[in-house]
């Protein structure tokens, strides 16, 4: 698949997990510690590539819903996405499954469902990832 460019985003990491994160325009320059539960020292103040992917989907997914929203003419107000990126043993390798936890308040839970629905086919990071990794979708309208 080849896309038509509109923007390109530049970030680079050093030092892996332990390192740092700083993207082209120095907006993002984050210290980066690997978990405790994942064996590392869990550095207060640092993140970490779970953290920043999660952030990632759940901004762009919420934008895909609101794209979904606006073009069915049921505009959304106060929308959340809780994106949940879990890292993990796949038999030999490591992998990761996302739960992503959409709040759409006003509408009915049928309603809510077929917009994540559709959000989920248009959003960029839920294209990138489908066949690649398990993704939850859970919906609630409180």
């Amino acid at each position: 698949m080849s896309i038509q460019k509109i923007y390109t985003a530049t970030a680079k990491a050093t030092g892996g997990r332990d390192g740092r994160a700083i993207s082209s325009d120095n907006v993002i320059d984050l210290p980066l510690s690997t978990p405790k539960e994942m064996g590392g020292p869990g550095k207060t103040g640092a993140t970490n590539p779970e953290q920043l992917f999660a952030a990632g989907y759940a901004a762009c997914f919420d934008g895909a819903l609101n794209l979904v929203a606006r073009m069915s003419k049921t505009p959304i107000t106060g929308s959340t996405v809780d994106a949940q990126v879990s890292f993990g043993k796949d038999g030999d390798n490591y992998g990761l499954e996302v739960a992503l936890n959409v709040n759409i308040p006003g509408f009915t839970q049928q309603q809510a469902e077929e917009l994540v629905a559709k959000a989920h086919q248009v959003c960029p990071y839920s294209r990138a990832t489908r066949g690649n990794i398990d993704v939850h979708l859970n919906t609630t309208v409180n």
